[in-house]
């Protein structure tokens, strides 16, 4: 019964209040969408995980001279992979191969790390840009152990191959924003691969909308039996890594908790899957990262980047970080055979569609604003954004997880909802293409805005 009063109540403004624009852009279901979501191969997916696993080794500190063994060959592969699949495309995609090198606790002498890095510029000419990661090196056990076999078929081959199919998939397809995919190097020795790619990004002026970094998304057998390979985790912080001593306080007043610019991209995946991959249920994660763990979007996030980390639902911690034995009957080790194709390609599509629809929107809105004290409608502002042909206002409950409801407004920089009053709602808003691809919401203020403020200077 309550559901159906929030509905009446909430509804009825929306729907009685009328737009600014004659004829407001709304979001619309893609066709062409459906088509990419059945789109990953499985046969592709393993080709590529069988390759990377016949290196041996992909340990950052590994060979990087053989052509057979070790991180350099399986750099070498990826980047001739894209190569190929750009040479499909009549060039369509650059291919790059930024590097630092790097000391600490576990790379002990100076080592360069490298990332692959493919390039599908957008139609539209400007640096915007969303990012498909995962990373190529593997471990055992001993995580200084450069010699010894780590197939890494799973963390993070999986991730690997699925950018790899993700590049192949896209490559064929219209991007007004440019789409970036990253296979990273030198995750396992301290998330060093993503701090250069992050950095590059800085370099090049990208305003990165999102960060999608997939490891360990390939098996759907937990370590306790479970079976699930129709659920995947998406990890988002709640507050921006970067966030400034007086934003926090701006933000622990007003709102915005539960709202960054990269919790936000995960409600976008959780609404598209529900939309193009009914199979597939996004089960979001109020975490950066699994607990007491990390992954390479942190240093984007770090850097003041939009970031996700996408991982399958349940673990099998025998399947990670360990030596290849037998013990108790129990196989250890990171092999092919843990890896379930179908869910794998269920999970690359959730990152296909992800990558195309967003590439296909226009930005998030800026400047998002919000008024309305002591007063019983609240009005939204915000600033318009090239590409955009209207824009929607969204709000829902403070305590609920997704966006409730929504108004197109049409092609304005503000609007008035009628009757809903500020103090009970969180407010956002979206972007919309003429042709009806929407952007993930902004939220008002410095918390949900995915405009990129540079990293808060450490404290000495």
């Amino acid at each position: 019964m309550r559901r159906i009063l929030l509905l009446s109540f909430a509804l009825f403004p929306a729907l009685v209040f009328a737009s600014q624009g004659e004829s407001p852009a709304e979001p619309l279901e893609q066709p062409s969408l459906h088509v990419l979501a059945s789109a990953p191969s499985e046969t592709e997916l393993r080709a590529t995980i069988e390759k990377l696993v016949g290196f041996g080794t992909r340990h950052t500190l590994s060979d990087t001279k053989s052509d057979t063994r070790g991180i350099g060959a399986a750099r070498r592969w990826v980047k001739a992979r894209f190569e190929a699949i750009s040479h499909d495309c009549g060039g369509c995609i650059e291919v790059v191969t930024p590097s630092q090198m790097f000391t600490g606790k576990r790379i002990p002498q100076s080592t360069e790390v490298m990332d692959v890095v493919a390039i599908k510029r957008g139609s539209e000419g400007s640096k915007r840009v969303i990012v498909m990661t995962g990373h190529l090196d593997s471990r055992v056990t001993d995580v200084m152990n450069a010699t010894s076999d780590a197939p890494g078929a799973n963390d993070d081959a999986s991730g690997v191959a699925a950018l790899i199919e993700a590049a192949r998939l896209l490559s064929k397809e219209d991007n007004r924003a440019t789409l970036v995919f990253a296979a990273l190097s030198g995750e396992e020795q301290g998330l060093y691969g993503g701090k250069v790619l992050a950095d590059y990004a800085t370099a090049q002026g990208w305003q990165v909308q999102a960060d999608l970094n997939n490891d360990i998304m390939g098996n759907s057998r937990g370590q306790n039996g479970v079976l699930d390979n129709t659920t995947v985790r998406v990890f988002s912080e709640g507050t921006k890594s970067n966030e400034t001593d007086a934003q926090a306080k701006y933000r622990r007043y007003h709102g915005g908790e539960v709202d960054s610019p990269s919790r936000n991209v995960a409600r976008y995946m959780e609404q598209t899957a529900e939309r193009y991959l009914p199979d597939l249920r996004v089960h979001m994660v109020y975490r950066t990262d699994r607990y007491a763990r990390g992954g390479d979007q942190v240093s984007f996030l770090e850097a003041g980047y939009p970031a996700v980390r996408i991982s399958e639902g349940h673990e099998d911690y025998t399947r990670q970080h360990q030596d290849l034995r037998t013990e108790k009957d129990i196989r250890y080790g990171d092999t092919i055979d843990g890896v379930d194709f179908r869910y794998l390609a269920r999970v690359t599509a959730l990152n296909t569609v992800t990558m195309a629809a967003m590439s296909r929107a226009p930005a998030p809105p800026t400047g998002v604003d919000i008024e309305g004290a002591l007063a019983t409608d609240t009005t939204v502002h915000w600033k318009k954004v090239p590409g955009a042909a209207g824009y929607s206002v969204h709000w829902r409950d403070t305590t609920a997880p997704q966006w409730q409801f929504s108004r197109a407004v049409g092609d304005t920089d503000q609007a008035v909802i009628k009757d809903v009053v500020i103090d009970d709602w969180f407010f956002g808003v979206s972007s919309v293409s003429a042709d009806g691809y929407e952007s993930p919401v902004a939220f008002p203020g410095d918390a949900g805005s995915f405009v990129r403020s540079p990293p808060v200077a450490s404290k000495p």
